[in-house]
């Protein structure tokens, strides 16, 4: 155990200025992993703010029709509200598929968007890692790496990024509202996450000090024609190999909107935007999808151990196609029983 000071926030620019006036500080929310990383030595901040208590957690509707999720609201809060079921169901589905009950209790909206990979090398200190140690080399590559990326990797990390809720929160496309030293600016979500190009040890793009504060979400919430499909090697409390979220606008067979997002595969949400464009305009047909799904996954890397996620996504991405354009929602979750 090494030392540390914690304090509480009374408001967000107390909780800036406290993060500012205190060198290797972090905030904590829910903590359901910066404890984790504490534990085991990965992070060591030399102080923390916590912030979960912070007027932050009200879910309500925006001007333009949207829907504010504010950053201290907790997972379950989110899921079950009533909004968000109406309107962003996929957003619903994807937060059930993540964690467990107790945890979903505590963790909260803007500490998903936090969370740092899953890569066993990361969380083994004896192993060298470009994410907890730039510069030390990347263990994943030519390791054991199955559960590691395929699209958007580099030759400095191939990590995923381990959250449902933002796989998500990548197709339906919200703000992130953010206050730091320098003010408040808002992030689209697109923007938020970064790939790890030769700095992996960075996961986002928050300047220094700065604090989410909510997700605005835009009023199209793609609540007739959606899925989300998580497979995993356990029924629950798994991360995903490989996750689909999708959704679609139909006129009759004909698909004339679409979003396109896959978890479990890169170091950030992956949102294919040219895949979208595919879709657009085209009939809802297995011939459509699998064009679709090809498309997406032409450029995947394989490492080894984790090759078969090529083409695991290929398919999930044409079931999840089909799911939505249906509007059939199935169990939209399925484990592959230690494949």
């Amino acid at each position: 155990m090494y030392p540390f000071t914690y304090s509480r926030a009374t408001d967000v620019a107390d909780a800036v200025r406290d993060k500012a006036g205190h060198d290797g500080s972090a905030y904590i929310g829910g903590g359901t992993n910066l404890i984790d990383l504490m534990k085991m030595n990965v992070e060591q901040p030399a102080h923390l703010v916590n912030v979960a208590k912070l007027a932050l957690s009200k879910i309500e509707e925006l001007p333009d029709g949207g829907l504010r999720l504010g950053a201290t609201a907790t997972n379950s809060d989110t899921a079950w509200n009533e909004q968000v079921k109406a309107r962003y169901p996929l957003l619903n589905q994807a937060i059930l598929a993540g964690a467990s009950p107790q945890l979903r209790n505590v963790a909260t909206n803007g500490g998903n968007l936090m969370q740092r990979t899953r890569c066993y090398y990361f969380y083994d200190l004896a192993t060298p890692c470009n994410k907890r140690e730039p510069g030390s080399g990347c263990s994943a590559i030519g390791g054991f790496n199955r559960v590691c990326g395929i699209l958007g990797t580099s030759e400095a990390c191939i990590a995923t990024h381990p959250s449902d809720m933002c796989v998500a929160l990548a197709a339906l496309a919200p703000t992130v509202r953010v206050s730091g030293p320098k003010g408040e600016r808002t992030i689209a979500f697109e923007d938020f996450h970064r790939l790890p190009g030769d700095q992996p040890e960075f996961d986002n793009t928050l300047a220094e000090g700065e604090l989410i504060t909510s997700l605005d979400l835009p009023e199209k919430g793609f609540a007739k024609h959606f899925a989300y499909l998580k497979l995993r090697d356990r029924h629950s409390y798994a991360f995903a190999l490989v996750s689909v979220a999708v959704g679609l606008e139909m006129d009759g067979d004909t698909i004339t909107d679409a979003r396109l997002a896959l978890g479990g595969v890169a170091h950030k949400p992956w949102r294919d935007l040219s895949a979208e464009q595919l879709l657009k305009g085209q009939p809802a047909t297995a011939e459509t999808f699998g064009r679709v799904a090809a498309h997406v996954v032409a450029d995947a890397v394989g490492r080894g151990s984790n090759d078969f996620k090529i083409e695991l996504a290929r398919r999930a991405i044409v079931r999840a196609l089909k799911q939505a354009a249906e509007g059939k929602q199935e169990a939209g979750d399925m484990y592959l029983g230690g494949q």
